[in-house]
C-alpha cells in the first residue's frame, strides 16, 4: 500500500509539474467535448477527453501489471 502511495504521489506531482505543457496540447478541446455557452454561464463536460483519458490509464497499467 505505502509503495502504492508513493507512486501516485510522484505521478500526481510530475502531472503537475508538466500541467502548462499540457494545456497547450489542446486535450481538453477535442471534438465530442460538450460545451454550453449562455450569457454568463458556461458548461463544459469534456466526454472525449475523458475517455481517451482513461484509455491511456487502462493502458498504462495492463503494461506495468505484465
Amino acid at each position: 500500500m505505502g509503495k502504492t502511495l508513493i507512486i501516485l504521489g510522484a505521478a500526481l506531482m510530475l502531472l503537475g509539474l508538466a500541467w502548462p505543457w499540457i494545456t497547450r496540447l489542446g486535450l481538453f478541446h477535442l471534438p465530442g467535448d460538450i460545451v454550453i455557452e449562455r450569457g454568463n454561464f458556461r458548461f463544459y463536460f469534456p466526454i472525449t477527453s475523458a475517455i481517451l483519458i482513461s484509455l491511456v490509464f487502462s493502458l498504462l497499467m495492463w503494461i506495468f501489471r505484465r
